[in-house]
C-alpha cells in the first residue's frame, strides 16, 4: 500500500477528475466531489483572475453544506490545478487564493517549484505533480511534491509517449507515495487495471467532457460520443507541447490532421491568444471508445463503480 496523506486516504472511489482547461467550473467540480471522486479545475479557468475567489467560495461552501447534511457519506475533496510556467503571470495571485481557502489538493503542471509546494504545505495541502517520464518524477519529488500523476500515452490534452506499464513500474521502483495514472481511462475496468499496475488512483479527463455539467460545446460532447481512438491526433502545433486532440475539430478549423507542422516549444504559452486553440481544437484522449452517451457526472461515476465491481468480480 502507498503512504497516502489524509486528503487522499479515504476517497469513496479511487478516481481523480483531471482539470480540464476552459471546461471545468465549480458546477462540474462539485458534481464530481459529491459523486465520490476528486473534482478539479485549472485556476486559469476563472477569468478575470478575481473570479477565482468567487469560485473557491462557491466550492468550499457548497461542499461544506453537503457534508453537514450527509455526515455518513461526505464528498471527496477538490483540487485546483496551477500551471507552473513562466507564461502564467497569475500564478502568485492564484496560489495566494488557494492558500486563503485552504484548497485540499494542488495539482501542478509544466514545472515544479519548491515555493508552490511550500505554500500548499503551509496549511496542510497536498501537492500532486503531473509527469510524463521517470526523470521528471524524480525532480518533482526532490522539489517537495507529495505525489505524482503519471501522464502516459493516450491521455487527453498534453500527454506523454510512455506506455503506462513502463511509466508506472519505473516510478514504483523508488516511490511509495500517492500515484495516479492518466491515459485512456474511461471505464471501471480501466480504473481497476490502473490499481493492478501499481497506481493508487485513476486520473480521468476526457470522459468528463461528455457530461452535462461540463462547460464544453454540445458539438464537442457529441464528437466524443461518436469518436474512438482512430480519431485522436498527437501534435504540438497548438500550444508548443505535444498533446492529443480530436481530428474532426482540426478538420473543422481548416487543417489536415495528418499533415500538421511542428510548433516551436520555446514559444509555449498558456494564456491570452493560446486559450483560443482549446476552444477550436478539442483536446481528447484515446479512451473515448468507451463513451457512448452524454450523461451527468454523477451517473458517469455510478457507471464506473458498477463496471469496477464487475471487473473485480471476474478476478475472484
Amino acid at each position: 500500500m502507498s503512504k497516502l496523506p489524509a486528503a487522499l486516504a479515504h476517497l469513496p472511489f479511487p478516481v481523480i477528475g483531471s482539470p480540464l482547461f476552459i471546461i471545468s467550473t465549480p458546477k462540474l467540480v462539485i458534481a464530481q466531489c459529491i459523486a465520490g471522486v476528486v473534482g478539479s479545475m485549472p485556476a486559469l479557468n476563472a477569468r478575470p483572475a478575481e473570479q477565482l475567489e468567487e469560485w473557491l467560495i462557491e466550492i468550499t461552501e457548497t461542499l461544506a453544506a453537503y457534508n453537514k447534511a450527509h455526515p455518513d457519506k461526505p464528498a471527496a475533496p477538490f483540487a485546483i490545478n496551477q500551471i507552473v510556467h513562466k507564461s502564467n503571470d497569475r500564478l502568485e495571485h492564484d496560489m495566494a487564493m488557494c492558500v486563503k481557502y485552504k484548497v485540499p489538493i494542488i495539482i501542478t503542471s509544466l514545472g515544479a517549484r519548491e515555493e508552490i509546494n511550500q505554500a500548499a504545505h503551509s496549511y496542510g495541502g497536498v501537492v500532486l505533480h503531473d509527469v510524463i517520464n521517470n526523470k521528471h518524477a524524480h525532480k518533482a519529488i526532490e522539489k517537495g511534491a507529495d505525489g505524482l500523476i503519471a501522464v502516459a500515452a493516450g491521455a487527453g490534452g498534453h500527454a506523454g509517449e510512455k506506455s503506462p506499464f513502463a511509466l508506472i513500474q519505473e516510478i514504483r521502483q523508488w516511490f511509495d507515495g500517492p500515484l495516479a495514472l492518466s491515459g485512456s481511462i474511461a471505464s471501471g475496468g480501466a480504473v481497476l487495471a490502473a490499481q493492478a499496475m501499481g497506481a493508487d488512483f485513476a486520473y480521468i479527463g476526457s470522459a468528463f467532457i461528455a457530461t452535462e455539467e461540463a462547460r464544453a460545446a454540445q458539438e464537442y460532447k457529441e464528437c466524443i460520443v461518436s469518436s474512438n481512438s482512430d480519431d485522436i491526433v498527437y501534435s504540438n502545433l497548438f500550444t508548443g507541447v505535444h498533446g492529443n486532440y480530436l481530428a474532426p475539430s482540426i478538420v473543422n478549423a481548416g487543417m489536415d490532421p495528418h499533415n500538421l507542422p511542428e510548433s516551436d516549444p520555446s514559444k509555449m504559452n498558456f494564456g491570452g491568444d493560446k486559450s483560443k486553440a482549446w476552444k477550436d481544437i478539442w483536446g481528447c484522449g484515446q479512451g473515448i471508445g468507451a463513451i457512448d452517451k452524454i450523461q451527468s457526472a454523477g451517473d458517469f461515476v455510478a457507471q464506473l463503480k458498477r463496471e469496477y465491481a464487475t471487473a473485480k468480480a471476474r478476478l475472484v
